[in-house]
């Protein structure tokens, strides 16, 4: 169990250490959207 919640602390933090900003977050789920959506069509 511990190996569980430090490998999703571990990658919550890669993650928002990439995108640096909540702001950045926010982007980085619209540019998923958009790619889903160009994907569909």
């Amino acid at each position: 169990m511990r190996k569980i919640i430090a490998s999703i602390i571990i990658s919550s933090a890669l993650l928002l250490g990439a995108c640096n900003t909540v702001r950045g977050v926010g982007d980085d789920i619209k540019s998923v959207g958009r790619a889903g959506e160009r994907a569909i069509d």
